[in-house]
């Protein structure tokens, strides 16, 4: 079986300034530089005839490159706090890639979960932390910001469960297409 997600990968300078906010927090559990990512789509475990039919969806999407911009700090889990992330600026581009991403899953029989869309990436799974705690150490970093850097794809990754945590390793990449404006017309 293949534990899989749907996710935009950072570059290595803004995974960098992400780390930047990885201390004073006591009970987090800083996630490792590697697997920073925001997720587009949590699909869960399938087999390899689901993973095939996956890749070849989302094969099939046509969305457009775009710039992002992460920002700000909150959590989720409102009472008990359970992870610390970073959001994904509002950007309509970012929103339409992920609603073809959910669109190509669900036409393929794998729906998503009917949670809104929250773009975030997260810095830390919590335990044991206030919501007071929390809060606190949101609005000190609540004016992070960095970016925007160019979005040209998107991958589908394989979680790998372990003992140190998860790992994750991209199965496939799908390249996003030059933006409508950037196309030169046809002569």
């Amino acid at each position: 079986m293949h534990r899989l997600f749907v996710a935009i990968s950072l570059p290595e300078i803004v995974a960098d300034a992400l780390t930047q906010l990885q201390s004073g927090l006591r009970g987090a559990r800083w996630l490792p530089v590697e697997n920073f990512h925001l997720t587009l789509a949590f699909i869960g475990e399938v087999d390899r005839h689901g993973l095939n039919e996956i890749a070849g969806a989302l094969d099939a999407i046509s969305a457009p490159r775009f710039d992002l911009r992460l920002s700000g700090c909150d959590f989720f889990g409102d009472k008990k706090p359970r992870a610390l992330w970073v959001g994904g600026g509002a950007n309509p581009a970012l929103s339409h890639l992920q609603s073809k991403v959910g669109v190509a899953l669900s036409r393929s029989g794998f729906p998503l979960e009917k949670r809104k869309f929250t773009p975030h990436v997260t810095l830390a799974y919590l335990s044991g932390v206030s919501q007071d705690a929390a809060a606190l150490y949101c609005a000190s970093h609540g004016l992070f910001s960095v970016g925007p850097f160019p979005v040209t794809d998107f991958h589908l990754y394989e979680s790998h469960l372990g003992s140190e945590g998860a790992h994750y390793e991209i199965v496939e990449s799908y390249a996003l297409t030059a933006p409508a404006e950037a196309i030169a017309p046809a002569q």
